[in-house]
């Protein structure tokens, strides 16, 4: 049962919210910033800050301007890459195509 809640927490948005929340103000205090610092170097304002850091709740630019500040983009622009080969044979055999839509089923 216990493994039933902890796949769900993991996959849970208000969870990770607050996972990403506090990672960011650990980050954050770890560069000796502080809100008014931050706020001010990402040109996020102050509250929208303050309401990441209390309620998880922020837009997707701003976090990503913060991102920017804390040297943290890494992980933002590998978001949705795909591994799709798992050996350098099969990249010569089945060379990727730029897919431009995805097909019906």
């Amino acid at each position: 049962m216990a493994d039933k809640i902890n796949m769900l927490d993991r996959y849970n948005p208000p969870v990770i919210a607050a996972l990403i929340a506090a990672k960011m103000k650990k980050l954050r205090i770890s560069n000796n910033l502080t809100q008014t610092d931050l706020a001010s170097r990402s040109g996020v304002s102050l509250g929208s800050l303050k309401r990441f850091e209390s309620t998880h709740q922020v837009s997707l630019q701003s976090l990503l301007k913060l991102a920017v500040v804390l040297d943290a983009m890494l992980p933002f622009q590998q978001l949705f890459d795909k591994n799709e080969f798992e050996s350098i044979d099969q990249l010569i055999t089945n060379p990727a195509k730029d897919r431009k839509r995805a097909r019906r089923v």
